[in-house]
């Protein structure tokens, strides 16, 4: 994924987000209801109702970047509350991305040597 690197302050959008809105709708969202600047370079993430569809908004310092991805299988693992937001990190942003749950990880062990 080209996206805007490690250390970025990374905002879920808990509950359901109406997947039809664009760059001014979700800009919208991130400053009234997250109550968070769109334009600072954060990144914020909304899911849809069926869980399967993804849209992250970014300012990149030139425009709005707008990434969205829908699964073929599965849903993106998302808080139950339904409003607010909650911060993640870059690394759990990769995880949420690939689908994967970022609140359980799950850790393997260093590869060994043969």
């Amino acid at each position: 994924m080209i996206g805007p690197g490690v250390g970025v302050r990374v905002y879920l959008a808990a509950g359901v987000t109406d997947m039809r809105r664009g760059i001014a709708g979700l800009s919208g969202l991130a400053q009234s209801v997250l109550h968070e600047n769109p334009g600072s370079g954060a990144v914020f993430a909304f899911r849809g109702r069926r869980g399967d569809r993804l849209k992250l908004l970014h300012w990149d310092g030139h425009g709005f970047c707008l990434y969205y991805k829908v699964l073929e299988r599965g849903s993106f693992p998302w808080p139950k509350a339904s409003g607010g937001a909650v911060h993640l990190t870059s690394a759990q942003l990769s995880m949420l991305w690939e689908g994967i749950d970022w609140r359980r990880p799950e850790w393997t062990s260093a590869p060994t040597r043969l």
